[in-house]
């Protein structure tokens, strides 16, 4: 059976079990700040279990692409080693929320497994939780007494806490669950140890393909269950270790879903993949390099199609570390040194995309950001090779120094496997406990910083039901519903509070959340630094908590944050038809930011923005607000007629069926944010730059409003103050070009005195070289530029044998080290020119670097200088 049938078949069978089929949510979260991907597939319906929202059909189904790279879930170092770890995953679910329960749930995932699929029952065993005394809980006898209907009993397996007690996180809905294992061995091996010894052991082909999970509970702060109020089922099935058991083979990769990748990697590289190799010899290595690349591939073309580029920081790191692990295995296994990667993303599109459109629709811009990542970390790698072959000739001995490894780890992105693997082929080894300490130091300090603790909701108002009326208004009459407390490294301690309803927008849609106060009845003010949506619940941040929290307060929104914020979000929907208009419909919306301050806009295109494309789009937008297009807002319109009516819709943003859609004239979109009711209102439009952000990814970074005010009053003053120093010419342009015309002819001069000066300055500077163990040794303070002490060591350089040179200038204030070494010595004697400045330049206070040959350092210490020639003498 393939794979696309098998998906299929899930989801023809929960619906003829009446639930509602709802497309995968993206991989990539955005309006979560506890997570930043989907690592199961009941992330995008935490808000049901918690009780803060109501499901259209309280019986759903998918199958939800997943992300399990950090944190918790994290299996990335596993993938690759063994044959079902993967970091992106199907995850195959049914869900019912305060509907069905045990009964049903256990029923039906049988009658899947067994009569729609055929999976025969003998090779099946389950499991249910055994209870846990410090929790007083009792073993599940409910889910047990369902499956002794079902199995035999000896295939019933009891699970502890760790394997059979599922947890949304420290805080949060709950409950035992029961797991369905399958066992894919031989007959022969089945003989020798029962199925039911290997369960939850590990063994790559007794594996879970099911998790039935029964909400019950609600863990608090303080550790502590209480019983829901409703009890839910949240199930997750793997959809690859599924097709392996459906399609009668040992390995994840071995199924239709990675054999048409692992062919085209084998055509690519002229590799061989080996299915039956160890990991540990020679074949085996290249057949685990193969299933990485194969495997995160997958991860990183699913995240780019949702929005989510590499970067240096947040989940754009996460992406980025994974594909720098599968090129590195492609450069070390399958010796691979240019870009090949890239090519796979047809095969994959090919592939999937009958499931998943976004991978046809976003195909080119997937293949160029990874095409661009492989070829800046092949050169990272090759710098790194050098850097590494520094670190071994500085070494005494054979052990190279941990903090070292970790430097090119830390610094330079260089990986420390393959650093490992470099070090033990020249008979080095390195301290690697040092290494793994200073790791922990930077977890420690990432997680410290990340990390933030929150007590229990005290709940005011039970069974409110939030409402935001921000489109409407800026203040409102408001009572606290709900609040708690959180502490973070970062903020210290705050309170989040919940209103019954309010005026504040939340964080979303790339505009920040608004920032305002609360005013109690006696007149007490209390500051909201921010606000955000979690779990569907909009959340106001405070330093303290009003003294009265049964008060009605007055929620008073910041007019003119919230006016500047509004007018950027709506110049970013004038610019983007400004950019399709101008530059073509292939431009697509990659990702915003918008404050009060000013927006940011990226957009998919394959080249810079020309000047005279910039100004056709900054006129564009201005046309538009000289036009006073008002707003034309539906708030409650469904997706579909939306889209039918022309609206843009945001590739990786979660769409509900019902849509807010946004139109001043022309451009429509789909929007949540804050925007003016009128163009006019804008005022202008400024861009301040254009630049790269990534392979096909563009950014605009633009004013409106008073910043745009702000930007012509100064830029009129700038201009004043440049009149007046030039005596208030006519003509200042004019003036400016009769200057550095001037300017240019005196350079030119003082070039020509300067070369005249090295020429004198030679003959003098020969004399003075000092023999040292054979190296002809020269350290001197010149009064020369920095070009004029290259012209001068390059010189004397090619007269004088064995030169070391180092010369010091004090250049208007700052100093200057440039150092040269004749290439026969770097060669033969192992001298580097930049690493001699690196070193001398803490004398200066400052630093440098170069070619081993000839290198210079700045600094901003002149009086180091003599100090620092003192000390060349060291190097010979």
């Amino acid at each position: 059976m393939k794979s696309q049938d098998i998906r299929n078949q899930f989801l023809s069978f929960f619906e003829s079990k009446k639930h509602s089929i709802v497309p995968s949510a993206p991989m990539v979260i955005k309006d979560d700040p506890t997570l930043m991907f989907t690592n199961a597939g009941m992330n995008q319906f935490k808000e049901y279990f918690l009780g803060n929202g109501i499901p259209k059909n309280n019986r759903i189904a998918d199958t939800q692409k997943c992300l399990r790279v950090s944190g918790k879930h994290n299996d990335l170092e596993e993938v690759g080693m063994d044959t079902y770890h993967h970091t992106m995953f199907e995850m195959l679910g049914n869900w019912s929320f305060g509907d069905y329960f045990k009964k049903e749930a256990i029923e039906w995932a049988w009658e899947l497994l067994t009569d729609v699929f055929g999976i025969n029952k003998d090779i099946l065993y389950v499991s249910v939780f055994e209870g846990a005394k410090d929790e007083n809980l009792d073993m599940d006898q409910e889910a047990y007494d369902l499956w002794k209907n079902i199995v035999p009993e000896d295939r019933i397996i009891m699970g502890n806490k760790k394997d059979n007690f599922w947890e949304m996180g420290d805080q949060g809905p709950c409950g035992p669950c029961s797991e369905i294992h399958v066992d894919l061995r031989s007959e022969e091996e089945k003989a020798k140890i029962p199925g039911r010894d290997l369960v939850n052991q590990d063994d790559p082909l007794v594996v879970e393909i099911w998790n039935l999970v029964f909400m019950q509970f609600n863990r608090k702060a303080d550790g502590s269950l209480e019983k829901l109020p409703a009890q839910h089922v949240d199930t997750g099935m793997g959809f690859e270790r599924l097709c392996m058991a459906l399609q009668g083979v040992k390995s994840n990769y071995d199924t239709d879903v990675f054999t048409p990748l692992i062919r085209e990697i084998e055509t690519i590289t002229n590799a061989t993949y080996d299915k039956d190799s160890l990991p540990t010899d020679e074949n085996g290595k290249v057949s685990v390099a193969i299933r990485v690349i194969a495997d995160h591939l997958r991860a990183v073309s699913f995240s780019i199609a949702d929005g989510q580029l590499p970067s240096n920081t947040g989940a754009g790191y996460v992406i980025r570390r994974i594909l720098r692990r599968a090129i590195r295995y492609g450069f070390t296994f399958l010796d691979t040194k240019e870009p090949f990667i890239y090519k796979l993303v047809d095969t994959l599109s090919n592939q999937m995309s009958d499931a998943f459109p976004e991978l046809k629709s976003q195909k080119n811009l997937i293949t160029n950001v990874i095409k661009e990542e492989e070829n800046s970390f092949l050169r990272t790698l090759d710098q790194g090779l050098v850097l590494l072959d520094n670190v071994i000739k500085n070494t005494k001995g054979k052990v190279v120094s941990g903090e070292k490894v970790f430097e090119l780890y830390d610094t330079f992105g260089f990986p420390e496997d393959l650093t490992a693997l470099i070090l033990s082929e020249q008979g080095y080894e390195y301290d690697i406990k040092v290494f793994k300490a200073e790791l922990q130091k930077q977890k420690d300090r990432s997680r410290a910083a990340s990390e933030v603790k929150a007590g229990d909701w005290e709940i005011l108002i039970p069974d409110v039901k939030e409402e935001f009326i921000g489109y409407d208004h800026t203040s409102s009459e408001a009572k606290i519903s709900r609040y708690r407390k959180v502490n973070s490294k970062k903020d210290g301690e705050l309170y989040q509070l919940v209103l019954d309803k309010t005026p504040f927008y939340p964080e979303g849609g790339g505009q920040v959340g608004d920032k305002g106060y609360l005013e109690a009845s006696n007149g007490d003010v209390y500051y909201i630094l921010d606000t955000k949506k979690e779990n569907n619940l909009i959340i106001h941040f405070t330093k303290s908590l009003p003294n009265h929290v049964e008060d009605t307060f007055t929620a008073v929104v910041s007019d003119k944050a919230r006016a500047t914020s509004a007018s950027n979000h709506s110049a970013t929907h004038l610019l983007h038809q400004a950019l399709r208009s101008v530059l073509g419909t292939h431009v697509e919306q990659k990702g915003s930011m918008v404050q009060s301050a000013n927006l940011r806009f990226d957009f998919s295109h394959f080249s810079k923005v020309s000047s005279d494309e910039l100004q056709q789009v900054e006129d564009f937008v201005n046309a538009r607000i000289r036009e006073a297009l008002p707003l034309e807002e539906k708030r409650n319109i469904s997706y579909d007629q939306a889209i039918a009516e022309g609206a843009i819709a945001l590739f990786g943003e979660k769409y509900g069926d019902s849509v807010r859609a946004i139109r001043f004239g022309e451009s429509m979109e789909l929007c949540g944010g804050i925007h003016v009711q009128n163009t006019s209102d804008i005022w202008h439009f400024k861009i301040t730059s254009e630049s790269a952000v990534a392979a096909g990814i563009r950014r605009i970074e633009a004013i409106t409003s008073d910043a745009a005010k702000d930007y012509f009053t100064n830029q009129s003053e700038a201009f004043s103050e440049v009149k007046a120093i030039l005596k208030n010419p006519k003509d200042p342009i004019k003036a400016i070009t009769a200057l550095q015309e001037e300017n240019a002819s005196l350079k030119k001069q003082i070039e020509a005195l300067l070369k005249d000066k090295a020429k004198n300055l030679k003959g003098d500077l020969k004399s003075e070289f000092e023999d040292i163990n054979g190296i002809q040794f020269l350290a001197k303070k010149v009064d020369l530029d920095p070009a004029g002490i290259k012209d001068l060591s390059f010189e004397i350089g090619g007269e004088i044998e064995n030169a070391f040179m180092l010369f010091g200038a004090d250049n208007n204030g700052k100093a200057l080290l440039s150092c040269y070494i004749s290439k026969n010595l770097v060669e033969e004697k192992g001298l580097n020119a930049g690493q001699v400045v690196r070193e001398l330049g803490k004398y200066i206070q400052g630093g440098g670097g170069g070619q081993p040959f000839f290198a210079t350092a700045g600094g901003k210490n002149p009086a180091g200088i003599e100090e620092a020639l003192e000390k060349a003498k060291q190097y010979v």
